[in-house]
């Protein structure tokens, strides 16, 4: 398997960080100072020296330890936000001047005005809005703040940001040790493996010829991760000792809330065949992506509107091992979320501490139709509103909106819930939990600033359309508990389902295991392991008993993980029950993922297709690529016998 190379668990992170050397290495009392020429800024503090180039907002240059941390051939070098600063009218300056706090802190300023025309040509395309680019930096400190401010003024025109991150090209003679999580943690191949693999069937997964990974399939969206997960994720040397870590301390500014799945790092996937392309190491802090489902930025003529992203830290470390320099990564993590909201921060919309506001409460599960039901990982937040896409077509919910802020925790085993630093405003709180279907909401809530809001306890009922008769799976967002879902973040799992299921899926209720007996994917049969090309439709059966004939109205319960087809054709007893349409193309599965944008779809039908004794639910998947299927987060078949 892709990942047997990991040799640690996140429990074991801690043994392995003794002897870690501070990161403060250097001088670490010296002042922080800020210097300029026509064309830079570079500021320094002794620990940390970084150069910030006037016209665009990039970070040319981050020197820790007399190391040069990024690169400067591939492509777009170093670090840069993909929407620049760059227009006919940018101002730069010294927002915060270390000479006026005895060296405390230092922070530049690049602004690009845009009066309405086109900004920042990132890689969705260019947006009207003003776009600021600041870095800030501290004294005793091995990391560089970074953050955007987007502002849309009521006098521009209507406009629209495509996918928007911050990227950082790293330096290839130093890092060669890639972290995101306890799985996906090793060293990575090399430029030359990458440059001399085998394309496969799509731009961005190459068979490996060569090096660590001979034999195996590379695709950058191995490493995409769920961004609430990985507070701080990154690059570090096995041989310099060094790392360079991307550290969020919220995920407020981010999109999607706690289930948003993004790409984190990679080597520079370059889809030329030259045999020399840099293919450096790569990270990336998407806060609009348009990956996994996506997530959507629209602004109308006439509104005003600004976001601040970040600030977020460019974190620099040393140590004796990747897994202690890591270890160290996270903790800085937790020290910068108890800083949350910085208090340095000024001239941009971005409320202090004492302006913001804490919410909280206990969820109670109520579910009459299950009274001895159980939930885990509650996940608690405050969201924008759902509001309808610019053209009408559609609704945009917490899962696909990147316009606004979100605030998000952790509930414990009781329910109780407490959501700190929310900006003030009116939200909906939502809750989602494992071995819940759907989710709670409850709108109106509103924060005024430095409010302690406790809701008291909100009871949870579950929406149900009967009793239930069967189920499938967990509800908990994820196909990550059906038979290969534990090792989804691997390339071309959709070519293995007809190896592992010649004669399709036969799931019976009460007999069958779900780790073994129901696929992470349903998708056409493929031909070969190519990975192109079209397949077979699929069709798969699930047997259950039921003791007399019922009546009424039968309901089919389907929540998804990810979809690719357009339809699933859905039959009882070899007659037609209906079928489900329409369904997006959330990419999870050439993506190679478990998860993705959740939703469900319930289809209802007569009750009397299905009899006494033996029973055949048939799901099919129609014939197309290989990779164009569905994955079940879990399903449910209920009845109302009262019902018409």
């Amino acid at each position: 398997m892709k990942y047997a190379r990991t040799i640690i668990t996140a429990l074991a992170i801690g043994a392995l960080f003794i002897g870690a050397r501070a990161s403060h290495a250097q001088n670490n009392s010296a002042p922080v100072s800020v210097t300029e020429d026509a064309n830079n800024y570079t500021i320094s503090n002794g620990i940390v020296t970084a150069k910030i180039v006037k016209r665009s907002g990039d970070l040319a240059s981050l020197v820790y330890q007399d190391i040069e941390s990024l690169d400067a051939t591939s492509g777009h070098a170093g670090g840069y936000w993909s929407h620049s600063a760059v227009s006919p009218n940018t101002t730069n300056g010294i927002t915060i001047n270390p000479a006026d706090n005895g060296g405390e802190r230092g922070e530049v300023s690049i602004k690009g005005n845009s009066g309405g025309a086109l900004m920042g040509a990132g890689p969705g395309g260019s947006t009207s809005a003003d776009i600021e680019i600041r870095y800030a930096l501290e004294r005793g400190s091995s990391g560089l703040y970074t953050y955007s401010i987007f502002t849309h003024k009521p006098d521009y025109p209507a406009t629209q940001i495509g996918e928007a991150r911050y990227a950082t090209k790293l330096n290839d003679s130093v890092f060669d040790w890639m972290t995101v999580d306890a799985r996906r943690n090793m060293k990575m191949i090399t430029a030359y493996d990458w440059n001399h693999g085998t394309r496969r069937n799509m731009k961005e997964a190459r068979l490996m010829n060569t090096g660590i990974m001979k034999g195996q399939v590379e695709h950058k969206y191995d490493y995409s991760a769920v961004q609430y997960d990985i507070p701080a994720f990154g690059w570090s040397s096995s041989e310099k000792h060094v790392g360079f870590w991307m550290v969020n301390p919220t995920i407020e500014y981010l999109s999607g809330g706690p289930t948003k799945l993004e790409l984190t790092a990679h080597r520079d996937a370059t889809f030329t065949d030259s045999l020399t392309a840099p293919a450096v190491p790569t990270l990336l802090n998407y806060w609009r992506g348009s990956h996994y489902g996506g997530s959507r930025v629209e602004i109308a003529q006439g509104e005003a509107w600004t976001k601040v992203i970040g600030p977020f830290l460019l974190y620099c470390n040393s140590g004796p091992t990747p897994d202690a320099m890591w270890k160290d990564a996270f903790n800085q993590a937790t020290k910068e979320a108890q800083k949350w909201p910085y208090s340095w921060v000024e001239g941009v919309d971005y409320p202090s501490k004492t302006e913001r506001g804490t919410v909280s409460g206990q969820l109670a599960l109520n579910d009459p139709l299950a009274p001895g039901a159980k939930m885990s990982n509650i996940l608690v937040g405050l969201t924008f509103p759902d509001y309808p896409t610019a053209d009408g077509r559609g609704v945009v919910d917490w899962q696909t909106d990147a316009k606004h802020y979100q605030f998000w925790v952790r509930g414990d085993a009781g329910g109780h819930f407490s959501i700190p630093s929310v900006r003030p405003g009116t939200y909906t709180l939502h809750a989602i939990a494992d071995g819940v279907l759907g989710e709670f909401a409850k709108t109106e809530v509103s924060v005024g600033p430095g409010q302690s809001l406790d809701l008291g306890t909100l009871n949870w009922i579950p929406v149900r359309y009967g009793r239930q008769l069967w189920d499938i799976g967990i509800p908990n967002r994820t196909s990550g508990e059906f038979l290969h879902g534990d090792h989804a973040s691997q390339w071309g799992l959709y070519n293995q389902y007809p190896k592992d299921f010649p004669n399709d899926v036969n799931f019976i209720i009460g007999k069958s295991d779900p780790g073994k007996d129901w696929n992470l994917m349903q998708v056409p049969r493929a031909h070969d392991d190519t990975g192109a090309g079209q397949g077979d439709a699929t069709i798969w059966r699930v047997t259950f008993e039921l003791p007399s004939t019922p009546k009424g109205k039968a309901t089919l319960r389907l929540a998804f993980a990810g979809t690719e087809t357009r339809s699933l054709g859905i039959a009882i007893n070899d007659q037609p029950a209906g079928s489900i349409t329409g369904l997006p193309n959330t990419s999870v599965i050439h993506r190679d993922s478990n998860r993705g944008l959740w939703f469900e779809r319930d289809l209802s039908f007569d009750a009397k297709l299905m009899k006494a004794g033996t029973n055949v639910l048939k799901l099919t998947v129609p014939a197309g690529s290989v990779a164009s299927g569905v994955q079940y987060d879990y399903l449910r078949l209920e009845l109302d016998e009262a019902a018409q």
